[in-house]
């Protein structure tokens, strides 16, 4: 259904200028002084009076003016007072205007540090003024209440009116779904404590009772800040920005269409009981602008303004729901305004924004003492001056309580010290100025409609009446309900007995009762039209639904009997199958037994198993020592070995130190006294072979750097067949050519097995040296590491250990030590040695033979003697081309 639109109290037309008029009503307090103030400049002297006087301290004192002053207020609240007093006095007339379509305005006035927001707000112990107006309206409207946006805002100070079933899925979509903008994160200025010590709060148990029960009622609450003459909403929720977090945007108030003043855009937020206002109430106070001055710890920087509507609008007929009439529609509305107190810089000091700010609070308050001013000036005078609301937007905001839409009171809190009494009496005199100014009275608001009065309880009565005759199972006797539901076109005419006909004592009432007994009418013929309109949806409604669910009903029946056709068929099937079930299930069990056997023929072999491998283990450690201990023996028997030999080469070489140093003492004795060849044949033949050794060895052209070996050889068989052996033995025999040795070779791996498949892992120690050899291992696909870890032996399979070591005579010998990587069952690698190749580098020039091999060769076709070149001579003969003789060197 569409909702219709409320209205505010019309402004238009404007009341007759003989509308009465009450004053605008001021109040004083006076706060209890601090410790150590002991000097104060006031004090009550009745209910009414307050009297005020310069005290030594001041300079209006030392001047020489000692004059005492008395201002009289509508009531005086004295240091002892509490705050319900003080409530009971000023507030909770307002509050019962406002439960009765009324609109009130309620501010607190004085200097910095006076105690205005303790009067407005208090203490969770004692509430002030705005907690206990929250605390009064609920009370009273408790049961009274409508359903949730049943009555919804729309942003032009207005209000529209939906059904209940439009206010139902409203309610689903906003308090049900989560919401996915978050809120703005707020810092609160009093400690996290306090805010739910209200939890615990005393509350006002006041109940306002002459309320009509045909109405119902809802709450808006809206909380706003004027900051140096900007209006910000202190409830507005704005997407929060972690990196460029925005400031708080400022509000414009503008005039709605009966010329009301309103903030645009501000928040106005539905509560439904006294906490969720409160939660409301302190979700804006913590984003209220307080500092710390010298003259007051938490000094308020803005007026801050808690505005309580309350929209209410009588039930239809039935006293079911909410009229849906818009001329039926009343909003009333409540604002509490605390305002910030007024500063000198001389006392506080202020400077950078606190001296802002103060400048603006005192020119925000200045403006609203012009206006006032010029209020009362028009009101005493009858001149019609412009009044200047629009220097300030605070002015400009209650523009219209001052011009007659509702009651005005102002608080004064004084702080009696002695060293506020120049502010004091400027606060005294803004006072008694205020209550100069005639504010027009409002009045209040009656639904006058036709309907029976009493219809909501008639109608608790009657669902009542029905649950009950359901329970028991009886007809509801409408006739002995105390209340029957009836119309009512309004109270019985009047006396109608006229002396004249132009008696106008009879005829303008008669008239006016015919006026409102027709509109009365006219309303009841327009819920009636509703009604009926409203019936005849609801019976097409319920036809097409009839005629839908005899569809559905058939087609149903339809799908019932297709069913049933194949719940049969199932069945069957269903049947068939317990049957092949308890087939499988026999044969279930016997695999089950078969299983159960082999399991256990498996357990046995696997224990079997384990026996052997732990024979074979045993087996293995016994075959692991024994070659251990022979590894041992044949160690000690190498060392022996190779101490025997190393002896004996020792032996070797002194023989063959004593040969070549008889053999270069013969060679000096020759160079000196050459002898000629004697004894017979044998000398010539001697003789011979050595010409022919020279010869050929004329023919034989050595390298300048080779030493003519063969000559030397020659000259040394020479010598041997003219020399006489000891003893008559004969002379030595030619000794054979020096025969090769056979290559040691091992049969069980060929040197190509270096090169077979798979990945190598080359160990090479960083000490090795080089060797430039021209064969190499060759191995397709290796890894070369200095150093041997764990995860290189993950990808290889077979591994080779480079091994230098010295030999006797010097030399390099490398050793390849090859083995193969095997995966071992704790996740590690075993390395199983099976070859080891040796390569040994030898210089051409430094191969050395035996001292005992004594084998007769013929040397170009000349039988002699032959031994090694160690043997036979100590000297090295340098031979150059063409030339037979040369230098003989000593090596």
């Amino acid at each position: 259904m569409k909702p219709v639109r409320g209205k505010t109290p019309k402004k238009t037309p404007r009341k007759p200028k003989s509308a009465p008029k009450d004053p605008v009503e001021v109040y004083c307090r006076l706060r209890p002084l601090e410790e150590g103030q002991p000097e104060r400049c006031c004090s009550p002297i009745s209910s009414t009076t307050l009297k005020i006087w310069a005290p030594e301290s001041s300079q209006v004192y030392k001047s020489g003016n000692y004059k005492e002053q008395e201002y009289t207020f509508k009531y005086v609240f004295d240091e002892s007072t509490s705050q319900k007093a003080l409530f009971d006095h000023v507030a909770l007339p307002l509050t019962d205007d406002l439960l009765h379509g009324k609109n009130g305005l309620l501010f607190t006035y004085g200097i910095t540090g006076s105690g205005k927001t303790h009067t407005m707000t208090g203490v969770p112990t004692d509430g002030g003024i705005l907690p206990r107006c929250l605390d009064v309206v609920f009370n009273s409207i408790h049961e009274l209440q409508a359903r949730k946006y049943v009555f919804k805002p729309d942003k032009a100070n207005m209000f529209d009116v939906q059904c209940e079933a439009d206010a139902m899925l409203e309610r689903q979509q906003k308090d049900i779904a989560a919401p996915t903008i978050p809120k703005t994160p707020t810092t609160p200025r009093r400690p996290r404590g306090d805010e739910f010590q209200y939890g615990s709060r005393v509350a006002d148990h006041t109940k306002i009772c002459n309320l009509d029960e045909d109405n119902v009622y809802s709450v808006f609450v809206s909380y706003v800040e004027i900051y140096n003459n900007y209006v910000y909403d202190l409830l507005e929720e704005t997407e929060y920005d972690g990196v460029r977090p925005r400031p708080p945007q400022s509000k414009i108030m503008r005039e709605d269409g009966d010329r009301n003043m309103y903030v645009s855009g501000g928040s106005e937020v539905e509560v439904k009981s006294t906490e969720e206002a409160f939660e409301v109430l302190w979700r804006g106070q913590k984003r209220r602008r307080v500092a710390h001055t010298v003259l007051n710890t938490e000094s308020s920087r803005s007026h801050s303004v808690f505005n309580i509507r309350l929209v209410q609008a009588p039930l239809d007929p039935v006293g079911e729901e909410v009229l849906m009439d818009t001329e039926a529609i009343c909003i009333s509305q409540l604002s509490l305004v605390d305002l910030a107190g007024s500063e000198r810089t001389n006392r506080t000091n202020n400077a950078g924004d606190r001296l802002r700010e103060a400048g603006n609070i005192n020119s925000s308050l200045m403006a609203l003492r012009n206006c006032i001013e010029t209020l009362r000036e028009n009101q005493i005078t009858g001149s019609n001056k412009i009044v200047p609301y629009r220097d300030s937007k605070l002015t400009h905001l209650f523009k219209n309580y001052f011009d007659g839409e509702g009651k005005v009171r102002m608080t004064v809190c004084v702080n009696p010290a002695a060293a506020d009494y120049e502010e004091s009496v400027h606060v005294m005199k803004f006072a008694e100025l205020t209550q100069e100014v005639q504010v027009t009275r409002p009045t209040e608001v009656h639904f006058d409609l036709g309907f029976t009065p009493g219809r909501r309880r008639a109608n608790q009565m009657y669902k009542e009446a029905i649950k009950k005759a359901e329970e028991e199972g009886t007809d509801v006797n409408l006739a002995a309900l105390p209340l029957p539901l009836q119309y009512s076109l309004g109270p019985p005419f009047p006396i109608l007995e006229m002396r004249d006909a132009a008696d106008a004592s009879v005829l303008r009432p008669l008239v006016q009762f015919l006026v409102d007994r027709e509109n009365r009418r006219n309303s009841l013929l327009r819920d009636l039209t509703h009604k009926q309109t409203q019936f005849r949806n609801d019976l097409i409604v319920v036809e097409n639904d009839r005629n839908s669910l005899r569809q559905r009903v058939d087609f149903l029946e339809a799908e019932l009997d297709a069913a049933l056709k194949r719940t049969d068929r199932l069945e069957r099937q269903v049947r068939e199958s317990q049957k092949h079930l308890s087939d499988l299930e026999k044969a279930n069990i016997n695999a089950e037994a078969d299983r159960a056997h082999l399991q256990y023929e498996l357990a046995d072999k696997n224990m079997k198993i384990s026996q052997e491998q732990m024979r074979n283990d045993r087996l293995k450690m016994k075959c692991r020592s024994k070659i251990d201990l022979e590894r041992d023996k044949m160690s000690k028997e190498m060392i022996k070995t190779v101490r025997n030999t190393e002896a004996e080469m020792q032996s070797k070489m002194w023989e063959r130190e004593q040969k070549l140093r008889a053999v270069r003492e013969i060679l000096d004795s020759e160079r000196a006294t050459p002898r000629r060849p004697a004894g017979g044949k044998a000398a010539l033949a001697a003789s011979a072979r050595a010409a022919v050794a020279a010869k050929h060895a004329a023919k034989i052209q050595p390298a300048k750097s080779e030493p003519r070996l063969n000559f030397v050889g020659a000259r040394v068989r020479d010598f041997n067949s003219r020399t006489p052996r000891a003893g008559g033995s004969k002379p030595r025999s030619n000794s054979p050519p020096p025969k090769g040795s056979a290559p040691v070779a091992n049969t069980r791996h060929r040197r190509s097995r270096s090169v077979g498949a798979g990945v190598w892992l080359d160990h090479q120690p960083a000490g090795n040296i080089a060797m430039g050899t021209v064969m190499q291992p060759k191995m397709r696909k290796k890894k070369s590491v200095n150093h041997l870890e764990l995860k290189d032996t993950k990808t290889s399979t077979k591994y080779v250990l480079t091994h230098q070591e010295q030999r006797s005579d010097g030399g390099i010998e490398t050793k390849l030590v090859k083995g193969d990587c095997i995966p071992t069952a704790g996740g590690g690698t075993a390395v199983v040695f099976n070859d080891v190749e040796v390569l040994n580098q030898v210089s051409p020039g430094s191969r050395k033979r035996s001292a005992d091999e004594r084998i007769d060769r013929p040397i170009n076709g000349v039988d002699g003697e032959w031994t090694d070149v160690e043997t036979r001579c100590a000297v090295g003969i340098e031979g150059h081309h063409g030339k037979l003789s040369g230098k003989r060197t000593r090596i």
